[in-house]
């Protein structure tokens, strides 16, 4: 994309989707991690192309300033030229909603379906009527990003985005220490970008295509409220709520996410 290295996985075959990277600590956060608990199942029959974002991944350092949804959006509209691929379901929680809401909004001829969650739908967060902002897992990032790799603040971080904080075993913390260790860039150049807000939310009243919209009921980063805002605004939406789950659905109750998501895909 515009000169800079863009990776992703290519799995399975059949109808396209594009699975978006969730949020989480850079630069280890990848698609995979997220997603790697419902591939198999999605995989059987779907082509699965997992995304990873500038400054994340094997994706290269990026600098920005601007809404960085967009930064994202155009990063995965790269990828579908490349692969030649005209109108794809978009699959993304966390800050994967987000992008493909955005791009829904950005290059709707694209986008055939939606499936999203733990998100917002602008840059920036949307206002919330009850929830604190920054939330818990916001700030928690804040500090983990702050200053220089902390193993602690990396399993802090981890840890308040599942509900379960059993699911993250001290060897992925580890990973993810050594990854933020292994690419300083990444962060730094992070840490040198500007997130410029900007709401999205009146302009999803524009996007009709089918969207389901599935949230964990524990999420410590876009708290439930939010998904009731996205199905407020959202025409065509229906919300399926996760109990005892978190931020990151398919990693966290991968089995709930793709019963959800199939009885969605199949309709």
């Amino acid at each position: 994309m515009d000169g800079s290295a863009v990776h992703f996985h290519d799995v399975g075959s059949g109808p396209p989707v594009i699975v978006q990277q969730a949020f989480g600590p850079l630069p280890g956060t990848t698609a995979w991690l997220t997603y790697h608990r419902v591939l198999a199942d999605l995989a059987a029959d779907h082509r699965c192309i997992l995304v990873d974002y500038p400054n994340f991944g094997r994706s290269a350092a990026r600098e920005f300033h601007e809404p960085v949804h967009d930064l994202y959006v155009r990063n995965t509209l790269a990828i579908l030229d490349e692969l030649d691929l005209d109108t794809v379901t978009l699959l993304g929680v966390s800050t994967g909603g987000t992008v493909a809401l955005d791009m829904a909004l950005t290059a709707p001829e694209r986008v055939s379906r939606l499936i999203v969650g733990g998100c917002s739908a602008s840059t920036g967060g949307d206002p919330y009527l009850l929830a604190p902002a920054p939330t818990e897992v916001g700030r928690l990032f804040d500090e983990c990003q702050s200053g220089p790799p902390d193993l602690g603040a990396i399993s802090r971080l981890l840890r308040g985005i599942v509900y379960d904080a059993g699911l993250i075993g001290d060897d992925l913390v580890e990973d993810m220490y050594k990854w933020r260790l292994r690419e300083p860039e990444h962060a730094a150049t992070w840490s040198r970008s500007t997130i410029v807000p900007r709401s999205n939310l009146q302009a999803l009243s524009t996007i009709t295509v089918p969207t389901l919209v599935v949230h964990g009921r524990f999420d410590r980063m876009v708290p439930l409220e939010g998904a009731l805002m996205l199905l407020g605004h959202l025409p065509t939406a229906d919300l399926v709520v996760l109990n005892n789950c978190g931020h990151w659905p398919p990693f966290e109750r991968p089995r709930e996410f793709m019963t959800a998501v199939r009885a969605f895909l199949t309709a």
